[in-house]
Formats: structure tokens, C-alpha cells, sequence
């Protein structure tokens, strides 16, 4: 079973095997967490992901797919890039959310990752309520049985970091 950490600050200092990216679709780089790690990881990220862009994802990443790239200067040898979906009130697109942290965890596997980090998917700039996102993010990892030991779910601020830690005792 996979043991779940919770982290409070930058993502990008965790010293993991792999980073996951809460992407932009176009895989280009953005704001937020995306943004961060682009910067923090340098070039060989942006380069990589260019290469998926010229071969198998010409149209990007779809919400709630994942791929992998190496970290460049990361304090981990993999990003794990996925996108979440935006949050609405009059669509239930969880299914989409909790595919994306699936597949993260499955792209995981597959390189041989013991260790990932997660930030808080679809919580950000695309408005998903704290205590929901938590909710689906540790339903959907203790849920995905997969050779990762470890996850560390990683707080931006303290409200992330509290919503995260009730949705551990809560589940």
C-alpha cells in the first residue's frame, strides 16, 4: 500500500523520483505550479516537451492524461506532466480529476518511480474547491494500486496543507 506524506511549500524542492506537473495542455509551460517547474528545471523540460509536441502529441495533453519527461535540474529524475480539469458547478468532471492522478501514478509505475510528489490538481487557477480536491486526490491514490511507495502531497499555502490533512483523517 502506498504510505501518503503531506508537505507544506514548494514543490519543486522535494527530493523525489518523480515530480507531478499540474500542466497546461499545450505542455509549454504556465503559471502556477507549471510555471515553477519549467523554471526550476530549466530547459531540458521545455525541450522535452517539445519533442511530444513534434511526435506523439501534436494537439498537447489532454485533461486527465499524463506523460513523463526528465526533471532537468529537479531535485527528481522524472516530471509526470497531467492536466486537470477545470472545476464546474453544472458538470461533474471528477472522473477526469481522479484519471489524472491515476494515470500520474501509473506513468509512475512504469518508469520505475518508488517515490512522486503531487501538488493539489485542479485547485489552483482552475477553481476546484480545496477540501473536494483533497478528497479526490486521496481517494484516487489509496485507490490505484501501483509499485509507488510513497506519495508526498505537496501544499502551495496552509489551506491547501489543512484541506490535504482532513481528507488523510477523514478517508
Amino acid at each position: 500500500m502506498t504510505v501518503l506524506d503531506i508537505a507544506h511549500g514548494d514543490i519543486t524542492t522535494i527530493a523525489v523520483d518523480a515530480i507531478v506537473n499540474a500542466a497546461n495542455s499545450s505542455l509549454l509551460g504556465g503559471g502556477g505550479v507549471d510555471g515553477a517547474i519549467h523554471r526550476s528545471g530549466g530547459p531540458e523540460i521545455l525541450e522535452a516537451c517539445r519533442e511530444l509536441r513534434a511526435s506523439t502529441l501534436p494537439h498537447g495533453l489532454e485533461p486527465g492524461r499524463a506523460v513523463a519527461t526528465p526533471a532537468g535540474r529537479l531535485p527528481a529524475r522524472w516530471v509526470i506532466h497531467t492536466v486537470g480539469p477545470v472545476w464546474s458547478a453544472h458538470e461533474d468532471r471528477s472522473p477526469v480529476l481522479r484519471s489524472a492522478y491515476r494515470n500520474s501514478l501509473l506513468v509512475a509505475q512504469d518508469l520505475g518511480a518508488r517515490t512522486v510528489s503531487f501538488p493539489l490538481l485542479s485547485a489552483g487557477i482552475y477553481g476546484w474547491p480545496l477540501d473536494d480536491a483533497a478528497v479526490q486526490a486521496v481517494t484516487t491514490i489509496r485507490e490505484t494500486d501501483t509499485a509507488v511507495e510513497t506519495v508526498v502531497l505537496v501544499g502551495f499555502d496552509p489551506g491547501a496543507v489543512d484541506a490535504l490533512r482532513r481528507a488523510v483523517a477523514q478517508l
